[in-house]
């Protein structure tokens, strides 16, 4: 690749090129259920401001592309809650989401006491669900979005890391 990718924790300066990112990411998933009103495709550059400055946000970089993004907060419950994983479709595969979800995990653990991750994704989603297996994340549940998605609901115990590759 020439350059390689750095995991860091974003900065307010990225937020705009996460809500790009995002946009791009998520309109597969979109397709996939036929649904182009799931929340990463219609929340507001401002609400993802928000969530760089109060939440635990990570960004993959390629030089100074940002290429990958998650974000964690801990919930009332004591987990983290861990959502909108996005890898641009070009570097898909090569490892990036699992190294962003291990920095979010690390973080939200150390930084912010979480003692176990939650997280979802849509029941047809299947590359997600296996990515989120291969990490360690274990099906607790179902839900159903709020934009009507039937979701898979995950968990796994902060400190429970598995194989990456």
């Amino acid at each position: 690749m020439g350059m390689s990718v750095t995991i860091s924790a974003a900065t307010e300066q990225d937020a705009e090129q996460i809500f790009r990112l995002q946009y791009l990411c998520f309109q597969s998933e979109a397709a996939l259920y036929g649904n182009y009103r799931i929340d990463p495709l219609v929340q507001s550059l401002d609400s993802v401001r928000e969530e760089v400055v109060a939440d635990c946000v990570f960004v993959a970089r390629l030089g100074e592309e940002v290429v990958g993004s998650v974000r964690g907060a801990v919930t009332e419950d004591g987990a983290a809650a861990i959502g909108k994983l996005c890898v641009h479709p070009r570097l898909q595969g090569h490892g990036i989401g699992a190294r962003l979800l291990r920095a979010a995990e690390s973080a939200l653990a150390e930084e912010r006491g979480a003692k176990k991750f939650r997280l979802h994704t849509g029941y047809r989603s299947e590359g997600n669900l296996r990515l989120y297996r291969r990490v360690g994340y274990e099906t607790v549940g179902t839900s159903k979005g709020a934009d009507g998605v039937e979701m898979i609901v995950l968990e796994k115990m902060a400190g429970a890391y598995a194989t990456t590759a």
